[in-house]
């Protein structure tokens, strides 16, 4: 354990002196991850869908905020809609303004959980998401979680329906046709509904719980987050014949498991061995504190012991002849006895 305080302690250390380093390089990452993923499911604009455009494009994200993640995502996923069909493209742009209209009102500084969210559920580990949302951050930002799971939804059903919106160009009603199939992915998928209302009860829980006064609440929200999502979503796959996914839900949820208690060590990692109550007052009040400390590493306190005449420490001792320099002067100038100089044998 203490070797891994240890460790905890020089990465908090070496991230704090470079973050103006390291956090720009992740912003880089999580964008040309969502890049990458956009091009691969709906790369359907062959101009932008390529690698070295999604290098640059994170490139420019790496420099600009959070949100700029999202903005040029949402450009790109409407170009792409646009080269599939005009009307597709009408209704992701509606989507979009619903979806910025309730990240910006309610979550405006989640950019992180929106954009992670459809990669994690790409990655078949969106479970992760609600434990680390209702951990690390506050109860409004189970909205970013909401927008980021109702993206991957529908993008996920125009992905699989891409045929079908295609195959109906020239047909008569065509149009009416594609607004049907796209609607339908929204209006009509039982899955994303259910697994919206899962990840909204998991993430209210774990924040929640982890903000009682008591002991080892950051290790009870995550163990009650994940079994919350595993018996529902085990239960209401199982009753919607969506067998193949179970695996994945038990894979995704000890994930979710070690993921929780690592964030539990990095952040909230307490001695409770060591709990105080501390009492004190004021004009107005009186005050009961309960202080838990953090474990961390003691420390080695270096002492520096000094001999002789410690005044003289930090002064500079002028040499106007390096090669013969007078026991006299040493003497004045450190303001001690010139007889300590003076051989004793």
């Amino acid at each position: 354990m203490n070797k891994l305080l240890e460790i905890k302690d020089k990465a908090i250390k070496f991230y704090g002196e470079y973050e103006h380093f390291i956090f720009p390089a992740i912003k880089f990452v999580v964008a040309l991850m969502a890049f990458i993923t956009i091009d691969l499911n709906i790369g359907y604009m062959t101009k932008i869908s390529s690698i070295p455009v999604a290098l640059l494009l994170a490139l420019v994200c790496a420099l600009l905020p959070v949100n700029a993640i999202i903005w040029i995502s949402s450009v790109m996923i409407l170009l792409d809609m646009y080269s599939l069909s005009i009307e597709v493209a009408a209704i992701t742009l509606v989507l979009f303004a619903v979806i910025y209209f309730i990240y910006f009102r309610f979550a405006p500084k989640d950019g992180m959980l929106a954009i992670l969210t459809p990669i994690c559920f790409q990655l078949k580990i969106p479970y992760v998401i609600p434990v680390a949302a209702g951990l690390l951050r506050q109860a409004y930002s189970v909205m970013a979680v909401i927008c980021g799971t109702l993206l991957y939804y529908f993008l996920d059903g125009i992905k699989l329906n891409a045929s079908a919106l295609a195959e109906v160009v020239d047909k008569k009603g065509g149009s009416t046709t594609k607004l049907n199939v796209t609607m339908g992915q929204l209006l009509e998928n039982r899955e994303m509904f259910i697994v919206m209302a899962v990840f909204v009860l998991t993430t209210l829980v774990v924040y929640m719980v982890r903000r009682l006064n008591i002991r080892n609440s950051w290790t009870i929200a995550t163990i009650a987050g994940v079994l919350i999502q595993l018996v529902s979503l085990l239960v209401l796959y199982l009753a919607l014949g969506l067998t193949g996914k179970t695996i994945w839900l038990i894979i995704g949820s000890a994930i979710s498991m070690l993921i929780g208690f690592a964030i539990r060590f990095i952040f909230m990692n307490l001695d409770y061995a060591r709990t105080e109550n501390v009492q004190f007052e004021d004009d107005e009040y009186y005050y009961y504190v309960k202080a838990v400390p953090k474990k961390m590493i003691a420390t080695e306190e270096k002492v520096v012991k000094h001999f002789g005449n410690t005044g003289s420490l930090g002064k500079k001792i002028p040499r106007h002849n390096q090669e013969n320099i007078s026991k006299k002067s040493i003497a004045k100038e450190l303001e001690v006895d010139e007889d300590i100089f003076k051989d004793n044998n």
